[in-house]
């Protein structure tokens, strides 16, 4: 993966409240003990950090950040990464920016250019040509619901598309399907995104 990996420019129009605390995560009176409340704060922590090889090249804060990644819907994301222009180019093609973008708790896996190069020219054309069968496509790669890594760990879910994937491993070693998470669980304003080094594609 390239070092460029969501060192995404942000567009500062877009904003987000602070992450509010977990709820029942603080200690009330004559309730739990401190010790037992932060225990429940750090496990919140640990279940929203992102994970995969290619985590590290995010950036601590500032641009591309996990924060800053917060503030954004997810297309917008998507088309501000270099890493994911191929992938953009298809939302567009496929007319599905707004929807995307208005999606409520949604998870996207998403596939680098390098993914889309396995296809080759001649078949990636032909797919961006095909409103229809890019619709499909697209589809398979989005779950409904914010998915966690623990999620993923052994499981299988229905697409939009309407067919099944099946996800596997922990940390550093997730797969989806056949393709591996590079850097997963990033966290933007509607969606968990999930960036994988392949193709994700219906078997129906």
């Amino acid at each position: 993966m390239k070092p460029g990996l969501l060192a995404l420019p942000i567009a500062a129009a877009l904003s987000l409240p602070a992450a509010h605390p977990v709820s029942g995560a603080y200690p009330m009176a004559g309730g739990s003990s401190t010790s037992d409340g932060w225990h429940a704060v750090a496990a919140a922590l640990v279940a929203s950090a992102p994970v995969g090889p290619a985590c590290k090249t995010l950036p601590p804060s500032g641009r591309g950040s996990v924060t800053e990644l917060g503030r954004l819907r997810v297309d917008t994301a998507i088309a501000h990464s270099p890493d994911l222009s191929t992938l953009n180019q298809a939302i567009q093609a496929a007319g599905l920016t707004h929807k995307l973008n208005t999606a409520k708790d949604i998870t996207v896996f998403a596939p680098t250019d390098e993914a889309f190069k396995k296809l080759g020219r001649r078949k990636l054309d032909k797919l961006l040509a095909d409103r229809n069968a890019l619709t499909r496509f697209l589809a398979y790669h989005v779950v409904q619901g914010r998915k966690t890594p623990g999620d993923l760990k052994k499981a299988e879910f229905t697409t939009l598309e309407g067919d099944k994937i099946t996800t596997k491993g922990s940390g550093d070693k997730i797969k989806v399907n056949k393709a591996k998470v590079a850097c997963g669980n990033i966290r933007t304003r509607n969606a968990n995104l999930y960036v994988i080094d392949g193709l994700l594609t219906p078997k129906r």
